[in-house]
């Protein structure tokens, strides 16, 4: 059997009960011999925006894909895919126990009813729910993907510091149980989780990031005159979008001539959040361009000479994996995540994490040398081609499943 060729499976998927028709948007769940593929994540957006690429390769060779999430603007993109939507009501920051366990049975119901032959979890509240309800429903194939570690891993909050220790110890009990494999998007959450014994050595599996498009994002010559600094995120606190605009002022002031571009929703249920008023306000101001949400990132990649994404923390930034693949010139934090994208003074900058100063001063020398830029946009390009393809992160994630399988 070749690498990522599910092949056929005897195990729980080939003898699994119908569904409630209801559950399962695309119909009910019916008995099949193919192995029955599960991701589990919080938002339909994220699913789309980081992992609907290699649902649809394991479609492509063979798996049977069902996607459990809360359904909005992209569950119809989703079954576009010919992938199985599976809706749920899910909070991504609740924390009233009452509600909680209700999500946790429902769930574990969906389990119960699939009967999935391997699980894909996404993020903290997938992997401890989805851990959780595979022990009630006897699913012994899991895969977890503790992507960005979240809020509690990032804010400087009393109510993320309450929180931290009793999520590291929920982690330790819930992220690596016999037979299962946890993925990791950089080196330094994979490193730090072997150390703090989260997971076995055996058991923890670096595959970086969700990959990107090399033939969707080109490398080029800027093509706007003017100098354009481009941040791509959501707008939230931690991605550093207050550095990134509190540098803006700094540069303007020291008459440097250059557009500040923010580029990304507000996300009003994440503890996060800018405020929509904020932004405006700021562009009001004169200090920042915010041009909201936007799908035409790589035409206003081709527009900047320089991405920066001042984060406290990643996975790994999908954004600046785009802005290497475009051949630009990075400035971005000296964080987890960041730095395994960016060898500073290769392809481009790193700086400490909430230090508005050092970003300005970065952002200035790169805006002072323009040739500079364009030699570290070239070897960002060669890096996203060596280590960061669409391809190269779709067959190690199948030869992930394959060997799961076996």
């Amino acid at each position: 059997m070749g690498a990522g060729q599910p092949g056929s499976h005897t195990g729980k998927a080939s003898v699994t009960e119908p569904a409630q028709a209801s559950l399962f948007t695309n119909g009910p769940v019916t008995t099949t011999a193919v192995p029955r593929l599960l991701y589990f994540v919080t938002e339909d957006w994220f699913f789309c925006s980081h992992f609907c690429a290699r649902a649809v390769a394991a479609k492509q060779v063979g798996y049977e894909v069902y996607v459990l999430t809360r359904a909005r603007a992209d569950a119809e993109t989703i079954r576009q895919q010919g992938l199985h939507l599976v809706p749920i009501e899910l909070n991504r920051h609740g924390i009233n126990p009452f509600a909680e366990l209700k999500t946790l049975f429902r769930v574990a119901r969906v389990y119960r009813q699939l009967r999935p032959t391997l699980v894909h979890h996404f993020a903290l509240k997938p992997i401890v729910y989805g851990s959780l309800a595979a022990k009630l429903a006897g699913v012994e194939r899991l895969i977890n993907a503790p992507v960005g570690m979240g809020f509690i891993f990032s804010s400087r909050s009393l109510q993320a510091r309450v929180l931290r220790p009793l999520m590291q110890l929920l982690l330790r009990w819930v992220l690596n149980p016999p037979g299962s494999r946890v993925v990791f998007e950089n080196t330094d959450d994979f490193a730090s989780a072997v150390r703090d014994r989260l997971v076995t050595p055996a058991s923890a599996v670096l595959i970086r990031g969700a990959g990107v498009d090399l033939q969707r994002f080109r490398p080029g010559l800027p093509l706007s005159a003017e100098v354009r600094v481009l941040l791509v995120a959501r707008m939230l606190w931690d991605k550093g979008v207050g550095e990134f605009v509190e540098a803006a002022r700094m540069l303007l002031r020291r008459g440097i001539k250059a557009q500040f571009v923010l580029v990304g929703a507000p996300d009003p249920g994440n503890p996060a959040a800018v405020p929509e008023v904020l932004l405006r306000q700021w562009q009001a101001e004169g200090v920042v361009d915010w041009l909201g949400k936007r799908a035409d990132i790589p035409a206003l990649l081709e527009e900047a000479r320089i991405a920066c994404l001042p984060s406290y923390r990643e996975g790994l930034p999908k954004s600046l994996l785009e802005a290497l693949a475009a051949g630009r010139a990075i400035v971005t934090t000296d964080v987890e995540g960041c730095r395994d994208i960016v060898v500073p003074d290769e392809n481009g900058l790193l700086v400490p994490p909430r230090d508005a100063v050092a970003l300005a001063d970065a952002l200035e020398s790169l805006i002072r040398d323009p040739e500079r830029c364009q030699a570290f946009g070239q070897a960002g390009r060669r890096r996203a081609q060596a280590m960061f393809a669409t391809e190269l992160i779709e067959a190690q994630t199948l030869e992930l499943y394959q060997q799961m399988l076996r």
